[in-house]
């Protein structure tokens, strides 16, 4: 996730701009034939700005604005930065595996939605579909991988919250986080545990309304290597798709967060 561009005061927020659009999409920037004042408001903010902030390369940069795209369903969006995420190196397992891990977090039906708005990329730059399996876990062993995973980055607190849930629904609750979110999930290939952690906190503060969670997903991030400069980096990079409010949440529990 090292940083490889200029500093951000090197050159022209213009200059820039031009630079790294034509990395990302191929392509000069062309001026808009309708809205050509906020657009280039736009272009010199995130490609010209924000791209030069923080410690992430561009092929992390672009993971972060697919799981902001695909959260907030923005398809043509999501479009444009799968092609630009391709570009830059980033495989197409690891854009899909971006996507799957987000299941738990957003519900199938929207994330079905951004699988087929990718597939429909992949398909027109000739990526052979499906793509190579990626799972590790069985029927019979998904709990206990799953188990496996979650224990060291957040213990059991999920099942000892739940305890007090009426009758089956104190084994229920945490037995299907486990197995879902963490078995079916986490134990996949493709994707580095750093990366997934790091993109699930992405997505959480997309969502809105998460700060729980998001405390919960700093602590996992920190466990697994990735440290404050990384997450604030991050969140410096969904702020033109999600917006300062959410960004400023998410900051601001960066800021607090503690490794016990």
């Amino acid at each position: 996730m090292a940083q490889t561009q200029n500093t951000a005061s090197d050159t022209s927020r213009i200059t820039r701009a031009q630079k790294k659009y034509k990395e990302l999409f191929m392509q000069e920037i062309t001026a808009s034939k309708t809205d050509p004042e906020l657009m280039d408001i736009l272009q010199r903010f995130i490609f010209g700005e924000v791209f030069y902030i923080g410690n992430l390369d561009d092929k992390t940069r672009e993971l972060v604005t697919i799981t902001a795209l695909a959260v907030n369903q923005t398809y043509p969006q999501l479009k444009a930065h799968t092609n630009a995420a391709l570009n830059v190196g980033v495989t197409p397992v690891e854009i899909r595996e971006v996507i799957y891990q987000f299941s738990p977090f957003i519900g199938f039906p929207k994330v079905l939605n951004a699988v087929e708005t990718i597939n429909e990329v992949f398909t027109s730059r000739g990526i052979k579909l499906p793509l190579e399996t990626q799972g590790t876990v069985t029927e019979q062993n998904r709990l206990e991988k799953g188990t496996e995973m979650q224990v060291p980055l957040y213990g059991d607190g999920m099942k000892k919250n739940m305890g007090t849930l009426p009758a089956e629904f104190a084994d229920a609750v945490p037995r299907v986080l486990t197995e879902l979110c963490f078995g079916d999930f986490y134990t996949r290939k493709g994707l580095d545990l750093k990366t997934r952690e790091l993109m699930v906190f992405c997505a959480l503060a997309t969502m809105g309304g998460t700060e729980r969670q998001m405390a919960s997903h700093v602590v996992g991030n920190l466990k697994v290597g990735n440290d404050k400069e990384t997450l604030l980096s991050a969140m410096i990079q969904l702020y033109p798709y999600v917006g300062f409010p959410r960004v400023s949440n998410a900051i601001n529990i960066i800021k607090e967060a503690k490794v016990e």
